[in-house]
């Protein structure tokens, strides 16, 4: 099943920018999913095991970097959002 994703990560303290963006180098890290970004959030689509995977791993990695965070996602299946077309109206 594919899987779409909106994603906004807030850290608590600190730098607020650069963990966001590494947190976003991280979720397309493995080529498993597609990503476009606007100024409050970031979506992710793919298979739906692959989507998970990039939101553990990229969330994982963020603690590790950064401490404390909040993330706050939204998940729709099979959501027919053509992400590439999305990405070029920008």
């Amino acid at each position: 099943m594919r899987l779409s994703a909106e994603l906004s990560l807030y850290p608590l303290a600190g730098n607020v920018e650069q963990p966001v963006l590494d947190f976003i180098d991280d979720l397309v890290a493995s080529g498993e999913v597609s990503a476009v970004t606007n100024a409050m959030s970031t979506q992710i689509v793919g298979d739906a095991a692959a989507v998970f995977r990039a939101v553990e791993q990229a969330l994982t990695a963020s603690y590790e970097r950064a401490g404390r965070q909040v993330l706050v996602a939204k998940f729709i299946p099979e959501l027919k959002l053509d992400i590439a077309a999305a990405a070029n109206t920008e």
